[in-house]
């Protein structure tokens, strides 16, 4: 049921767009593809984009601040909450990034995601070396407004984040993609990451049933790094909204 991922040649655009393809595959079922991420404490992401935000400007595109919860925290570039071992970015539909926020790929998180490939590769799973990862603000408002373009604004959202709400802005998630250049949701290799991701730090960010918390459809093949913690939330069976505490759910528009 999940097409091929081409990739989509807006410009100066990299290999982004396991999500974005998978949205043109799925139009008919409504299934599309999404964004997301967090740090627990590496170069470009938390602790050096704490950094960049003592010199943000006020013209910067920031959407509009929303309600915080208790717990949360902004420092003019991105919200985040306090885990265990150390900051969590994060990055929903009601909570948004910066424009200005561009960190890139966190080392850390990817090199643990090629340690997750290739455990995955030893063990048999066709996946491939090639994945989505960072992208900018106005990347994802290229691909949003594609999709928009494609199958109507309500139906876009449900699969992919508006610019300035996408975890793929973070640096810290990423979407893995089989040797056939498909996202990944083949049953047996979608158990295994709910099953070992953690093992590397990540969390299977957008689980099924948890649309209302999360504000997407379920998304096999999107992780998000979030470091020692995420044994834990794994074995919580919680989204991060529900595991932290803080609001999810759709846009409030």
């Amino acid at each position: 049921m999940k097409k091929r991922i081409g990739l989509i040649l807006l410009s100066s655009l990299f290999l982004l767009t396991a999500c974005a393809q998978a949205s043109n595959s799925q139009s008919a079922d409504g299934r599309g593809k999404s964004d997301a991420a967090t740090v627990e404490g590496t170069a470009p992401t938390v602790e050096n984009a704490q950094e960049l935000s003592e010199t943000s400007s006020d013209d910067s595109k920031e959407s509009t601040s929303p309600s915080m919860d208790k717990g949360v925290h902004f420092n003019g570039h991105y919200y985040s909450v306090q885990g265990k071992y150390g900051e969590i970015m994060i990055a929903n539909k009601h909570y948004p990034l910066a424009a200005d926020f561009n960190p890139g790929e966190d080392p850390t998180a990817v090199a643990a995601l090629h340690q997750l490939i290739a455990a995955m590769q030893e063990q048999g799973y066709p996946i491939s070396d090639q994945y989505s990862g960072f992208r900018s603000y106005d990347t994802q408002a290229a691909l949003y407004q594609n999709y928009v373009n494609q199958d109507g604004r309500e139906a876009a959202d449900r699969y992919s984040a508006r610019p300035g709400y996408s975890e793929h802005q973070t640096g810290l998630a990423f979407d893995l993609i089989d040797t056939n250049g498909n996202l990944v949701q083949e049953s047996a290799a979608s158990k295994w990451l709910l099953d070992n991701a953690a093992d590397y730090g990540f969390v299977v960010r957008y689980l099924s049933g948890k649309e209302s918390s999360t504000g997407y459809m379920h998304e096999e093949w999107h992780l998000r790094y979030i470091g020692r913690e995420a044994q834990d939330i794994a074995k919580s069976g919680k989204t991060l909204e529900e595991y932290y505490g803080f609001t999810g759910g759709d846009y409030t528009d």
